[in-house]
């Protein structure tokens, strides 16, 4: 019985084998023929994107365009001068399903501009199909890859003037705190967080740089409330209290003093 079990998985991992070692062959394959094509955007060699792109072809680009093969061939053009890029492939995964082929990776660009360097991050997600010819791109979701900008100190009198309580309704709060040289935020029934000031009267959150906290000020330059804006669109936080309470009093009442913490 022991012999049996034995050479069952022996024939298996025999069985196994070329088919690992095909899958393999493949992600180096379309890794490459990726590659090239992002190469072909610096040195803007259109005729790489003319040979691997499907007829037909459907490319959703970071900024949400949708663009066709011949928009895509077009635009490949010689980087005018004073102005360089690199684009590497990385964390490349291969999924296949008969003879299509699914591959997701990171895009790593380096980018020269007039003396300065940038750089970016895309996550892309491609669809290859077996052909006569080869492998060739049916479409491409690219999504940008956004990080946290840089952050910088404020005073602790700069921020003892956020310190209190922002309204949602009157059952949801936001309570801002000062911890030394730290803002803290915590919002009902959610845990505490960090709030980092990108410009004064600009905040985010580490790990969410879609967000954005946009406090506001009166003619006086006192703090009224604050915007939590994703994206384009914004909700609204007042620091005079809860909409329905401001409403009921007939109008905004003055907030109370706040009392930050000691440094």
């Amino acid at each position: 019985m022991a012999r049996t079990a034995h050479a069952l998985t022996l024939a298996l991992a025999l069985l196994a084998g070329p088919a690992r070692a095909a899958e393999e062959e493949l992600t180096t394959l379309l890794q490459r023929q990726t590659q090239e094509l992002f190469d072909a955007v610096g040195s803007g060699d259109a005729a790489v994107w003319q040979k691997y792109l499907a007829d037909g072809m459907v490319y959703s680009d970071e900024n949400g365009a949708v663009k066709t093969k011949a928009q895509l061939v077009a635009e490949t053009q010689p980087l005018p001068p004073q102005i360089w890029g690199k684009l590497a492939v990385t964390q490349f995964e291969v999924h296949v399903f008969g003879d299509t082929a699914i591959t997701n990776h990171v895009v790593d660009e380096t980018e020269g501009y007039f003396g300065q360097v940038i750089k970016a991050r895309y996550r892309e997600t491609d669809t290859w199909q077996r052909r006569p010819e080869g492998w060739r791109l049916l479409a491409a979701q690219v999504l940008a890859l956004k990080d946290d900008p840089p952050a910088v100190s404020l005073s602790t009198a700069q921020l003892d003037a956020y310190v209190g309580q922002y309204w949602l309704t009157p059952e949801v709060s936001y309570t801002l705190r000062r911890d030394g040289n730290k803002l803290i935020a915590e919002r009902t029934g959610r845990e505490p967080e960090v709030l980092e000031a990108e410009l004064a009267d600009l905040f985010f959150v580490a790990g969410k740089p879609r967000l954005r906290k946009v406090f506001q000020r009166d003619a006086e330059g006192r703090i009224t409330g604050f915007v939590e804006r994703r994206e384009s669109w914004d909700i609204r936080w007042p620091r005079n209290g809860p909409p329905t309470a401001q409403a009921k009093a007939g109008g905004a009442a003055k907030p109370a003093p706040a009392q930050p913490e000691k440094p």
